[in-house]
């Protein structure tokens, strides 16, 4: 009688909130249910919902909205306010300040759940989330496609944007997600050249890095971003490296670590821990042997025992179960050591070790996609944890519990990578003590020596590269030395500029070219220097065995 009381007491109950719930949603599809309105609402005397009369919260939702139609990011938004010194309201939901309005920075998740919401685009809403219970017992709410709620009544209440404009702005985020969503953290190797996708942490906070890519020359650059801080809270990006280098090291290591003679020297420890595996073995086995027995002593106890007294055959059968649970614990336990130490057979080494020459082959192939390689990549790491101070470190872990430790020269992104290398400047400074731009240019270019871009020098190159780094020009540096121009030296053995040119190109006197343009210096003029001599041929003054050379001809320019 009880349990039928009972039965009807929770069918009663059963009935009772089935029809709450029904006048709830009847209620919520008039329009007319109260919920807990978002910041920037109120209701009125006649609980309608009216935007808040504060100025100040309008103003900030105004401008959050502004931002992101002008910057179509969440992240520049929370970048904006915190650029600016700007606080966000919230309101108290809970405890004995419930209501209270708080300013306080802007987060990105705040921003994520304002432009999701309807109620801002004037509509009414009910069922966007549903409450759910986890495996562990906890209370969460997952939220559901706009499909699947309960109602949604457009121009209920004032709104800050239009609903054809929250749309757009659901629509421009998910576009962000695609790029640079949760997917990003640890999803499917995709087609980029960043091989490390999904695998790397950062060192000074721990969090997971996200990949992004730069273009140069139709070519794909990527780049590690340590991002999480700086979308939250709008902060500067903890770190970011530039991945072209470290992926090339790190590909460099795991193909050392899948050579042919590193996997026969994997297996020749493994034969070692096998051997060690057995004197364990012998143990485990012991341990079963010892169970059994006490399983065994326990059996022939509780037979033992008199039937009548129920007190001391209780307890003797439990003490029995005890031990039979022991007992298939230890044979559980054995079992699967022995199946881990399982020694490897001949056919399984054989393949291992040509795995290692198909996979170095797969690597290198130029028609193996970028995906694959990641695959390679994901089966042999667990994880490489990126921290970059003076020097690049990449602390990597294997899958097979291995850790490598890589040291790289601090990676430089951006016009830094193009600099010229201190060593061709300084060479650079010593060749113009007897060369001009286009010599030095031919003269790095057959020492094999290229620039930041990886060209070829020529002589604007390099006069690009004197006037960048300030050094000394040429001309200058001739001067200093006490040679002369062509008028000086022309007023020095009273002739006119033009001569001391005829003169040099005859090889009378010697000149020492300061550029690439026929313009020369000369020294001061000693006893033995020329002088005019009209009516003499130049054949007679030159000095044995020199030859002229024929001035050059430039093509005149059409009118």
């Amino acid at each position: 009688m009880l349990g039928m009381k009972g039965t009807m007491s929770e069918a009663e109950l059963h009935l009772l909130g089935a029809r709450l719930r029904g006048g709830q949603l009847s209620k919520a599809r008039r329009g007319q249910l109260k919920q807990a309105l978002p910041i920037g609402y109120c209701y009125d005397g006649a609980d309608h919902p009216i935007l808040d009369p504060d100025a100040q919260i309008r103003g900030a939702l105004e401008r959050l909205f502004a931002l992101f139609a002008q910057t179509g990011s969440a992240r520049a938004v929370v970048t904006a306010f915190a650029r600016d010194g700007l606080l966000f309201p919230a309101r108290i939901r809970t405890g004995p300040r419930k209501g209270q309005l708080l300013w306080e920075p802007l987060k990105h998740w705040r921003v994520l759940s304002i432009l999701h919401n309807p109620c801002y685009a004037g509509a009414f809403c009910y069922g966007r989330r549903r409450t759910i219970r986890t495996p562990d017992g906890r209370i969460a709410f997952e939220l559901l496609p706009r499909e699947q709620w309960d109602t949604m009544i457009a121009d209920h209440h004032p709104g800050y944007i239009s609903l054809g404009q929250w749309e757009a702005n659901l629509t421009r985020l998910a576009g962000n997600a695609q790029s640079r969503g949760q997917e990003r953290k640890a999803g499917p190797p995709r087609e980029g050249p960043a091989l490390l996708q999904g695998l790397v942490l950062c060192g000074r906070c721990g969090r997971r890095m996200t990949v992004a890519y730069r273009h140069y020359r139709d070519q794909l650059w990527p780049e590690y971003r340590c991002m999480s801080e700086a979308i939250q809270n709008g902060t500067r990006i903890c770190q970011r490296i530039p991945g072209a280098k470290l992926d090339q090291a790190v590909a460099d290591l795991l193909l050392a670590q899948l050579t042919p003679l590193a996997v026969e020297t994997a297996l020749a420890v493994t034969d070692q821990i096998a051997a060690r595996e057995q004197q364990a073995d012998r143990l485990r086995a012991a341990h079963v042997q010892r169970a059994e027995q006490r399983a065994d002593l326990a059996r022939r106890r509780y037979l033992a025992v008199d039937p009548g007294n129920r007190l001391v055959a209780d307890t003797l059968e439990a003490d029995w179960n005890t031990a039979l649970r022991e007992v298939r614990a230890a044979r559980q336990d054995y079992d699967t050591a022995t199946r881990a130490a399982a020694p490897l057979a001949q056919t399984t080494r054989t393949r291992l070790t040509a795995l290692a020459a198909d996979v170095h082959a797969l690597w290198h192939d130029a028609a193996t996609p970028m995906r694959e390689r990641k695959r390679i990549a994901r089966l042999l790491i667990t994880d490489i944890t990126l921290d970059k101070t003076d020097q690049l470190i990449a602390r990597i872990r294997l899958s097979g519990g291995q850790n490598h430790t890589l040291t790289l020269d601090k990676p430089v992104g951006g016009g830094k990578s193009w600099q010229t290398h201190p060593d061709t400047v300084a060479l650079i400074d010593d060749l113009l003590n007897q060369h001009t731009h286009r010599q030095i240019a031919d003269i790095l270019n057959q020492r094999g020596i290229r620039s930041g871009k990886g060209r070829p020098y020529n002589a604007l190159m390099v006069r690009d590269i004197r006037d960048a780094y300030h050094l000394t020009h040429r001309y200058q540096r001739l001067r200093d030395q006490g040679l002369l121009t062509g008028t000086e030296y022309a007023h020095a053995v009273g002739t006119t500029p033009q001569t001391v040119k005829i003169w040099r190109r005859n090889g009378l006197i010697t000149g020492t070219a300061y550029n690439d343009k026929n313009g020369y210096l000369f020294p001061a003029p000693g006893p033995d220097a020329p002088r005019p001599a009209q009516g003499r041929p130049f054949a007679e003054r030159r000095p044995p065995g020199f030859e002229v050379k024929p001035p050059r001809k430039y093509r005149r320019r059409a009118v």
